[in-house]
C-alpha cells in the first residue's frame, strides 16, 4: 500500500513542481548571469533549480520501495526567436525594457570607437537582430571572434533604435562565441553571390537571405498543403520510393542495386557481376531477386489506398534519371500526388484548382470568384521574404500573385489550344502540330498571353502523347487528361481519370509494349471492386519557382541532384 502511494506520488511530482511562468518568460527564459557556457549554448532549461532540489526529496523517499529513480526530463519549450520579436506590427515595440537572449550566426559586425554593432540571424526571418555591444559588455575580450558566419549567444534588453533601419535593438550585457568562423576562408560574405556559385555552396547558401527566404517559403507551401488536404479528409499515404515498376513507362529511372558491390577498391570489376547465358544482367541474384528503381511517382500505389480510404495523398520524393540540364529539370524532386475515389475529370479539375482556392465550407466545389490558397497563405504568413523577393529576385511578384487570384479559372480542349496557337502567328522555337506535346513556351503563351495570366487547363489529350494509365475517351483518340498552367511556370499540375476498365487498361499496356506481369497488382485494382477514380501531380519545386519568382529550379529545393552533380 505504502509502495502504491509512493509511486503515485512520484508519477504526479513533476506536473506539481512545474513553475508557473508568464509567457514572455515561458518563451524567452533568459539565462543566469551565473550559468555556465554548457547550458548557456543552448539547453531548454524546463525547471528552474530550486524545483529541481525539491523534486530530490519525494524521489529519495520512493527509492527505497521501488528502486534506483532517474533525473525527470526537462520540458521542452519553443524558444523567443527573432521572428517573434520583429515580426508583430509593432516590430518589438512592445518587449523594449524586456530581457532577450539570441541565439544565431554573425551577419556583420561593425566596430566604432566606443561602440560595436553586430547583426545576428537565427533563420527565423529575413531581419537581423542588432546587437549593441560597449567595452564593459562581458566577454568583449572575445569580440576579434565576432567574424561573419561564427555562431554566438547574446543576452542582453531589449531597447528601441536610434537608426531607422529598425524598431528595436538589443543592448547586450553578455556575448558568449559559440563557434568561431574563419573570416578569410568563410565563402559567404557582404557583398552579393551569383547563384551559380553559391550552388557550389549549396551546405552554406542556407544563411543567404535569398535562400533562407525560400526555405520558409517551401516549409509555408508544406504546410499549407498537407492542411489543405488534411482538412477535406484526405488520409496522407507514405508511398515507397523503391518499385518494379515505371509509372510513366518512359523508362527514365534509376536502378537500386547491390550487385555492384563497395567493399572491392574502386567498385565492382564487370566480370563480377553476375549474368545469364546470354550475356544479360542475372537480377535473380540481386537484392529483390528482379529489376528495382526509384520511383518516378507515388500514383500507382496511391491509387491502391484510394481504392480503400477513397481519398488519399502521397507528399514525398520522386527521381527520374533524365539527361536534361536545364532550368526546368531535377533528377530528384519532390511531388504532390491526391487521389479521388469515385471520381471523374470534372472532380480531379475541381480538386485542382480547390487546391490552388480557398475553398467554401461546400468542400471541393469548383469556385468561381475565390482566393488562390497557396498564394493567399504566402502572403499572410510570408510578407518579409514576399517583400524581398518582390525587391530583388522578381519586380512585381505580389502584383502578379494577386493578379492571379483575382482571375477566374478556363479550361479548353488540347484541340482548341492547338488551334489557337496555329491562329497566333507567333513563330515558336518548337512546332505546333496535333499530336504533338505542348513545350513550355507554348503553354506560357496560352497563360500568359492569351488568356492575360490567367490560370488555364488544358484537357482531353491525344493518347498516344500520354501515359498508359489515362482513361481513353469515347472518340477513341484522346485520354481524359488535364494540364493546368499558370503564369511564368507554364504547367505546374498534370493529371487524368485514370482507366478503371480491365480490358481497356491491359489494351493500353500491349500497345505501350509494358510488361503486364509487372503490374499484376495494379490490373487486380480492376478485378476487384473497380471503381471510376481520378488523380493529379504536382511538381512541388515548380510551386516553390511560382510563388518566390526564382527562376532555376535547382535554386528551388535544398540540395538539388542534375546530371553530373551528387554532391552534399
Amino acid at each position: 500500500m505504502a509502495a502504491a502511494a509512493a509511486a503515485r506520488l512520484l508519477r504526479l511530482a513533476p506536473r506539481r513542481l512545474q513553475v508557473k511562468t508568464s509567457p514572455l518568460a515561458a518563451l524567452s527564459f533568459p539565462l543566469p548571469r551565473t550559468a555556465p557556457l554548457a547550458a548557456a549554448s543552448g539547453r531548454r532549461q524546463s525547471f528552474c533549480a530550486a524545483a529541481q532540489a525539491s523534486a530530490d526529496a519525494p524521489a529519495a523517499a520512493v527509492a527505497a520501495a521501488t528502486g534506483p529513480v532517474g533525473e525527470a526530463v526537462g520540458e521542452f519549450r519553443k524558444r523567443l526567436r527573432v521572428a517573434d520579436v520583429k515580426g508583430g506590427e509593432d516590430e518589438g515595440a512592445a518587449l523594449v525594457g524586456k530581457e532577450l537572449a539570441v541565439r544565431g550566426w554573425v551577419r556583420t559586425c561593425r566596430a566604432q570607437r566606443t561602440v560595436t554593432f553586430v547583426e545576428v540571424n537565427d533563420g527565423s526571418c529575413l531581419s537581423n537582430m542588432q546587437c549593441v555591444l560597449t567595452p564593459d559588455t562581458e566577454g568583449y575580450d572575445q569580440i576579434d571572434s565576432v567574424t561573419t558566419g561564427a555562431s554566438v549567444l547574446v543576452e542582453g534588453v531589449v531597447a528601441s533604435s536610434q537608426g531607422g533601419k529598425q524598431k528595436v535593438e538589443l543592448k547586450v550585457s553578455k556575448i558568449t562565441v559559440i563557434g568561431k568562423s574563419d573570416p578569410t576562408s568563410f565563402p559567404i560574405q557582404k557583398k552579393r553571390a551569383s547563384r551559380e556559385f553559391l550552388r557550389t555552396v549549396a551546405h552554406l547558401r542556407p544563411r543567404t537571405n535569398t535562400f533562407g527566404a525560400v526555405t520558409r517559403v517551401r516549409n509555408a507551401l508544406a504546410y499549407a498543403t498537407h492542411k489543405f488536404f488534411q482538412d477535406n479528409g484526405f488520409v496522407w499515404v507514405s508511398s515507397p520510393i523503391i518499385t518494379a515498376s515505371d509509372c510513366e513507362g518512359a523508362g527514365e529511372q534509376f536502378y537500386v542495386t547491390t550487385l555492384l558491390s563497395n567493399s572491392a577498391e574502386g567498385g565492382s570489376l564487370l566480370k563480377d557481376i553476375p549474368a545469364t547465358k546470354d550475356g544479360r544482367v542475372d537480377w535473380s541474384q540481386d537484392f529483390f531477386c528482379k529489376p528495382a528503381f526509384l520511383t518516378v511517382s507515388g500514383q500507382l500505389n496511391g491509387e491502391t489506398y484510394a481504392s480503400a480510404l477513397s481519398d488519399i495523398y502521397t507528399f514525398g520524393p520522386t527521381f527520374r534519371a533524365e539527361n536534361s540540364n536545364t532550368a526546368r529539370h531535377l533528377a530528384e524532386f519532390w511531388m504532390i500526388e491526391p487521389e479521388l475515389a469515385f471520381a471523374d475529370l470534372n472532380d480531379d479539375m475541381a480538386c485542382a484548382t480547390a487546391y490552388l482556392h480557398e475553398i467554401s465550407s461546400r468542400g471541393l466545389e469548383s469556385p468561381n470568384y475565390c482566393c488562390f490558397m497557396q498564394v493567399k497563405y504566402i502572403i499572410e504568413n510570408c510578407k518579409e521574404d514576399m517583400d524581398f523577393f518582390n525587391t530583388w529576385v522578381e519586380k512585381g511578384i505580389i502584383d502578379r500573385l494577386n493578379d492571379v487570384v483575382e482571375k477566374k479559372f478556363v479550361h479548353l480542349s488540347y484541340t482548341d489550344a492547338v488551334e489557337l496557337l496555329l491562329g497566333s502567328k507567333k513563330k515558336f522555337e518548337f512546332p505546333v502540330k496535333w499530336g504533338l506535346d505542348l513545350q513550355s513556351e507554348h503553354e506560357r503563351y496560352i497563360t500568359e498571353v492569351a488568356f492575360g495570366g490567367r490560370p488555364v487547363i488544358i484537357r482531353d489529350y491525344p493518347k498516344e502523347i500520354k501515359a498508359f494509365y489515362m482513361r481513353q475517351n469515347d472518340d477513341g483518340k484522346t485520354v481524359a487528361a488535364m494540364d493546368l498552367l499558370v503564369p511564368r511556370v507554364g504547367e505546374l499540375i498534370g493529371g487524368s481519370q485514370r482507366e478503371e476498365r480491365l480490358d481497356h487498361l491491359e489494351a493500353r499496356l500491349d500497345e505501350q509494349n509494358l510488361n503486364k506481369e509487372s503490374y499484376w497488382w495494379y490490373l487486380d485494382l480492376r478485378r476487384y471492386g473497380s471503381v471510376p477514380h481520378a488523380g493529379f501531380g504536382l511538381g512541388f519545386e515548380r510551386l516553390v519557382q511560382f510563388a518566390t519568382g526564382i527562376d532555376n529550379i535547382r535554386d528551388a529545393i535544398p540540395f538539388p541532384r542534375v546530371p553530373g552533380s551528387a554532391e552534399f
